[in-house]
């Protein structure tokens, strides 16, 4: 049984991204025209854990609700027209960029009823839009069956107008009157008033505290307006998105600028090690403790490391020392949204830091760049692994080394544990990617943190998988010890410009390791219940603190 529905929804999975691929070629879409209509069955069928409530039409999903819209546009929920872009140049203009809190993409409210989204990342991010905006019109539709008397002409029911009149904020509610329309607002969603009252507090702040009541009356109402054919939601690609995507247009100014830093530091021809992760762990565990005024020990201290995360003027002081020693960052323009820092080793002071003992007399470089997104991670790796034409002259990248660090969902363990990658499948085809890992569990023995070695899933979207996929992946003889979204894509192009286009050495080594991030397999651990806070801080130090001391070893 289990694995009937395994493979219904892997069909459903690749069903939804045939639909939204073809749809995005097509131009435009009605999310509630018959192919909206189709996204949103595929949808229902796939069920995603993320999603959690969805299915049931008498309750509203808040967890990821709240999810979706902390990755979409503020006031998205007010707009009937949405229009996914490319960088077209909406910033010449005097719109203001209205920036979601969980997604480094500017989006633009064109007038009351347009939400202009720029798309710059690739294929995933219209995917990851598209999913999310299905599962909202989703949550829109059902608060609107139950808002609205839809036989007597879209009438609106008693609890309705409660929720209209907060929304509108035109009354002062004394507290004992908003907790009264809480009452019924958590009647209305088919919670209880704790849920009602976490989600009230999780949505809202002290500008907006009532964001909850304005999302659900606007999603009811633009719902009830599409219903009555009065405004009809739909949702665009423009022409220069549709021209751009796939062409590597932003990978491609993304590498050059890479490229001509290097040389005009005179790094391009010393050996390189390049690391996808986050932009504060090498640059901390290389330059914090000089920064800090701290001694070095021999042992990481995650202790320092959680400080630092914790407090900005620390992060400023290592980043201005980090500066100052000569690491050369690029604040990234390019539309490709991935900052990059370059350490020179052999100008980098290691004495005072966890890798004193390592005794390192080198002149190799690191480079670290931040997370890619998707399939966007082939784009940037196959752009940057290129060689480059400097006064007429072609050179190649000095690559010795590749590593990936990430957050990932965990099959087999929890929340902050480490994955240490065999081999990526890529989800939803035959496709796999074997290789070599010069990371191993055994690098990761912790009294606290398990770390767990085998094959990890690329996944198509992370807000696409469910328990009956996700334990076929696990207890199957595919024994998936995790999923992300990056991997297989990184993996097949330093293949390729290892392996075939010979644009760097096939000598180099692969480091792979993520931390979880969330247990898609148990309740109440799945990504829409919220971040790793510190807990995260010491697994991505492990990671960090094995990739650099293999390169350092490995000279």
């Amino acid at each position: 049984m289990a694995n009937s529905r395994a493979r219904e929804t892997t069909e459903a999975i690749e069903r939804l991204y045939v639909s939204m691929r073809h749809l995005f070629y097509r131009g435009f879409f009605k999310p509630s025209g018959v192919s909206g209509e189709s996204l949103r069955k595929l949808l229902m069928v796939i069920n995603p854990e993320i999603y959690g409530s969805m299915s049931i039409p008498n309750k509203i999903e808040l967890d990821g609700l709240l999810y979706v819209l902390d990755r979409l546009p503020e006031g998205i929920e007010e707009c009937s027209f949405i229009h996914l872009t490319s960088d077209e140049g909406f910033d010449k203009g005097s719109f203001e960029p209205i920036v979601p809190k969980k997604r480094r993409r500017n989006c633009y409210r064109i007038d009351e009823h347009q939400m202009n989204i720029e798309v710059l990342l690739g294929r995933s991010e219209i995917y990851d839009i598209l999913t999310h905006l299905t599962f909202l019109y989703l949550e829109a539709d059902k608060i609107r069956n139950i808002g609205f008397d839809l036989e007597n002409e879209g009438r609106a029911k008693r609890t309705w107008n409660i929720i209209e009149e907060v929304a509108k904020g035109e009354k002062k509610y004394s507290r004992k009157e908003k907790e009264v329309a809480l009452i019924h607002l958590s009647s209305f969603l088919g919670r209880t008033f704790d849920e009602t009252l976490n989600a009230y507090n999780n949505f809202g702040d002290d500008k907006n505290p009532d964001r909850l009541f304005k999302i659900i009356y606007w999603l009811g109402q633009i719902s009830l307006e599409d219903w009555k054919e009065n405004r009809e939601r739909e949702i665009y690609f423009s022409a220069i998105l549709q021209e751009r995507v796939g062409h590597h247009l932003f990978g491609e100014r993304w590498a050059n600028k890479i490229k001509k830093v290097l040389v005009e530091n005179d790094l391009h021809m010393r050996p390189l090690h390049i690391i996808s992760a986050n932009m504060h762990s090498v640059k901390n565990m290389v330059f914090a403790n000089d920064a800090l005024n701290k001694k070095g020990t021999k042992e990481v201290d995650y202790k320092l490391f959680a400080d630092i995360s914790n407090k900005k003027e620390l992060q400023e002081k290592v980043l201005d020392h980090a500066m100052k020693e000569g690491m050369i960052y690029i604040d990234d323009n390019s539309g490709s949204n991935i900052d990059v820092q370059i350490i020179d080793l052999a100008k980098t002071e290691l004495k005072n830091t966890v890798f004193a003992n390592q005794k390192y007399k080198g002149d190799d470089v690191i480079l670290v760049f931040d997370y890619a997104f998707g399939e966007q991670a082939f784009e940037v790796m196959d752009e940057l692994l290129r060689p480059y034409e400097v006064k007429g002259e072609v050179y190649m990248m000095k690559v010795k080394s590749v590593s990936i660090m990430g957050k990932a969902g965990i099959l087999t363990g929890g929340k902050g544990d480490i994955m240490i990658p065999t081999s990526h499948i890529f989800e939803g085809t035959a496709d796999n990617y074997v290789f070599e890992n010069a990371l191993k569990a055994t690098d990761f023995v912790d009294d606290e943190i398990k770390s767990f070695e085998g094959p990890m899933i690329t996944v198509l979207g992370t807000s696409l998988q469910n328990k009956d996929i996700l334990s076929y992946f696990m207890t199957t003889s595919w024994k998936a010890i995790g999923l992300e979204m990056e991997g297989a894509h990184y993996q097949k192009a330093i293949q390729v410009a290892s392996k075939i286009r010979h644009h760097i050495s096939p000598d180099l080594f692969v480091m792979y390791a993520y931390y979880a991030s969330d247990n898609p397999l148990e309740t109440g651990s799945t990504l829409s219940s919220g971040g790793l806070g510190l807990t995260g801080v010491k697994p991505t130090y492990m990671i960090t603190h094995k990739i650099i001391e293999k390169i350092l070893e490995k000279k």
